[in-house]
């Protein structure tokens, strides 16, 4: 006699109701205070009127892969949660999916994500899901999209349009980074500084050639942080000479 196996449906009920379960039974009242000023959640701030539960990543990647047969339309409830930890694990869950899923699946996947862009809004959630869920479902396609994010009033639209072509530099091609970070220059978000820099930078790792030429007609009057992050592997006299703009 064969003895039963057990459904992994039945083990676990893929539902919004059921993650958000999950994750308040990992919540931490004394870290999601720190999260909260970490986050800038105050009024004025970036992330004003966002909430924690204390939740590390870690934490959350384990939800996620215990729940990655949520359907996308539970997911997004989560992705409507006021608590960021339900909006970051709902974004790990579709990227995990779209890792996984066949061409009709991804294109969902990535067509959810734009629609509802507006409840990825902090720096993390944008982070680790545009390079997915934006970035790698454009490789092969037409990547205006990124132009129109670019332009967006949204902060966290434009810092998808940057850090979605981290997709596109792991792949050596680096034209779309450098030409959303031209369009970013002048942009007065620090937020966006970072991130600009960050791609920057990633594009030196691979060949710095190819970023000094792209920072040379600019290190002189581009904002300050996004030099500093798009330099900071190069030797210290490079730096020194990057950061005052001296080239002879």
């Amino acid at each position: 006699m064969k003895s039963a196996r057990p459904d992994a449906s039945r083990e676990t009920r893929q539902t919004a109701a059921a993650v958000a379960e999950r994750l308040a039974g990992v919540a931490n009242s004394e870290k999601a205070a720190l999260l909260q000023r970490f986050f800038k959640t105050g009024p004025g701030e970036y992330g004003e009127g966002d909430r924690f539960l204390g939740i590390t990543v870690p934490q959350q990647r384990k939800v996620a892969r215990e729940f990655a047969a949520l359907p996308m339309e539970e997911g997004g409830q989560l992705l409507a949660s006021p608590f960021h930890e339900h909006r970051l694990t709902a974004l790990l869950i579709w990227v995990r999916q779209f890792e996984r899923g066949n061409e009709p699946a991804r294109r969902t996947l990535h067509a959810a994500y734009l629609a509802n862009t507006a409840r990825v809004n902090n720096w993390d959630l944008v982070d680790l899901s545009a390079p997915h869920l934006v970035g790698t479902w454009l490789l092969d396609r037409s990547r205006a999209v990124l132009r129109r994010l670019a332009r967006s009033e949204s902060l966290w639209e434009r810092r998808i349009a940057i850090v979605a072509t981290f997709a596109f530099i792991r792949r050596d091609e680096f034209a779309d980074a450098l030409d959303i970070a031209d369009r970013l220059l002048k942009d007065r978000e620090d937020l966006l500084h970072k991130a600009t820099g960050w791609m920057l930078r990633e594009v030196g790792k691979r060949d710095q050639a190819v970023l000094e030429d792209f920072l040379r007609p600019r290190c002189d009057w581009m904002p300050r942080t996004m030099l500093r992050y798009a330099i900071e592997r190069f030797p210290e006299p490079l730096r020194k000479q990057y950061l005052a703009g001296s080239f002879t």
